[in-house]
């Protein structure tokens, strides 16, 4: 009997199904194509058109690092990804700049080569297999699309623009040792593993991201340069204006002192050296209208220097953190009583230098030095919330 029901259970008993091998997925493209974008949703299908017939026989990806444009460049190509798996988007919100934006996408990659391009056509894409090719010899680091090799020149730059790039270009090629015929390009492409190792050294802040990189590896970097015609944008208007000159300036300082001297700092104290004349022009202008105390005239043309230097700090200083509507409001409040509390430090700081002995001047400029200081890092952290 317990025999039968040991064979009849054996009958009963089904068969326990082997687990499912985990299907084939698909490797990483060969080619991950970066395109920062503000503002570009007119030209992103178009440019997703033109890779496709540039790579046709590449592997290839297209990753648009969207700075919350608000457009809706995003949201298109959100959409145009949902048709065509090649297509990503990385929308950064409360983040900006061209640099930030270039890293943030080479490092969502995970192709063996990243491509770094302007999303407005500028740049011509059908460079990009020979770039391949470059690397594919394992000979190459880095490939750049140079403006100035072989006679060729900027047919989209107009003339003053031009002219800002190749001075800039010289400067690069002489202070940081860049030997590059064109280090302002912002087309080229890199192994995968380059950025990984570069990356921590690199500002997220400015335009300048292949000049960056060219500066921050120049020792180890294999590097080659192929020509192209700078060409015209499909649609839209230019991101460049007056304030890259700023960050090429930022860039520059960062890459000479080797990190040591902080940019923002250096801009803060020249935005408060222009603060003092407006300071004493608000001095003479309420003495003319008649104020008596002197007490009142200080005060007033203190607050006015405040709201000067806060305006410019709002415009150059953070440009990247501007602030807009009623938090510009809310943070020329609180600029005004950081710097309030900044007088009063460099008041006091002064004063007890001054009891110690040192000749007056010295203890003006510890004075001095203790406010800007005071101002520059309290100001950051609680007006703009820079860490």
């Amino acid at each position: 009997m317990a025999q039968q029901i040991l064979q009849r259970t054996a009958v009963e008993t089904p068969r326990v199904a082997a687990p499912a091998l985990a299907p084939m997925t698909e490797p990483a493209p060969e080619l991950s194509v970066i395109l920062p974008a503000f503002n570009e949703r007119a030209n992103i299908p178009m440019m997703v058109e033109r890779l496709s017939r540039a790579l046709d026989g590449i592997d290839w990806e297209v990753i648009v690092v969207d700075d919350n444009s608000p457009d809706g460049t995003s949201a298109l190509t959100r959409d145009i990804g949902s048709r065509d798996r090649r297509v990503r988007c990385i929308r950064r919100v409360g983040r900006r700049g061209l640099a930030g934006a270039c890293i943030e996408g080479m490092l969502a990659s995970s192709a063996p080569y990243v491509a770094v391009m302007d999303a407005d056509g500028q740049h011509d894409e059908t460079l990009l297999a020979a770039m391949v090719a470059k690397l594919r010899q394992c000979e190459t680091d880095l490939v750049v699309a140079s403006r100035y090799i072989d006679g060729v020149t900027d047919s989209g730059f107009s003339a003053s623009r031009a002219k800002a790039s190749q001075w800039s270009t010289v400067l690069a090629r002489k202070l940081l040792k860049v030997e590059l015929t064109d280090p302002m390009s912002g087309f080229f492409m890199l192994r995968r593993e380059v950025i990984d190792e570069l990356a921590p050294k690199l500002s997220t802040q400015g335009f300048k991201i292949l000049l960056d990189i060219a500066a921050t590896g120049r020792d180890t970097l294999r590097v080659a340069e192929l020509p192209f015609v700078f060409g015209a944008r499909l649609h839209g208007e230019s991101k460049l204006d007056a304030r890259v000159a700023l960050d090429f300036g930022q860039l520059l300082l960062a890459k000479l002192s080797n990190d040591a001297i902080s940019y923002r700092f250096v801009l803060f104290c020249l935005v408060g050296a222009t603060g003092v004349g407006v300071h004493m022009a608000a001095l003479y202008m309420v003495h003319a209208l008649g104020v008596e105390s002197f007490g009142v005239q200080q005060t007033i043309a203190t607050i006015v220097a405040i709201a000067w230097n806060y305006v410019f700090n709002n415009a150059y200083t953070y440009r990247d953190q501007r602030l807009a509507g009623w938090a510009f409001v809310r943070g020329l409040l609180v600029f005004e009583l950081v710097c309030s509390v900044g007088a009063i430090s460099n008041v006091g700081v002064a004063s007890l230098i001054y009891a110690g002995g040192p000749s007056w001047w010295i203890a003006g400029l510890g004075g001095a030095v203790m406010g800007a200081v005071w101002n520059y890092a309290v100001s950051a952290a609680v007006v703009w919330k820079t860490p």
